[in-house]
C-alpha cells in the first residue's frame, strides 16, 4: 500500500497534478478564523455551534470554534463560518 501511494506521488509530481486529487486527500483552506472549506470529504460526523467533525478519507476533521455554521454545504464541499479557535486532523 505505501509503495503504491510512493507511485501516485511521483506519478502526480511528474505530471504535474495536485497530490490531494491523486491520492484523494482533503484540501482545507481556512480564511482568517472566520472561514474553513474543506473539500473532498466523506459527509458530516457531528454538527453543534461549538465543534463539527468531518470525515474524511483517512480518518476526521475537528473544528473547534464559537458560532460555527455550515455555509456553502455540497457533496464535494463544506465551508464552516464563525469563530475557529482550533483544527484537529485526527487520524
Amino acid at each position: 500500500m505505501l509503495r503504491r501511494r510512493g507511485n501516485l506521488q511521483s506519478l502526480a509530481g511528474f505530471l504535474e497534478i495536485p497530490q490531494d486529487i491523486v491520492l484523494d486527500m482533503p484540501r482545507i483552506t481556512m480564511l482568517g478564523n472566520k472561514q474553513l472549506l474543506v473539500e473532498n470529504h466523506r459527509g458530516i460526523i457531528e454538527y453543534t455551534p461549538s465543534l463539527v467533525r468531518i470525515k474524511l478519507n483517512q480518518g476526521e476533521l475537528c473544528i473547534l470554534g464559537e458560532d460555527l455554521m455550515l455555509g456553502n454545504l455540497q457533496a464535494e464541499q463544506i465551508l464552516v463560518e464563525g469563530v475557529v479557535q482550533e483544527v484537529k486532523y485526527d487520524l
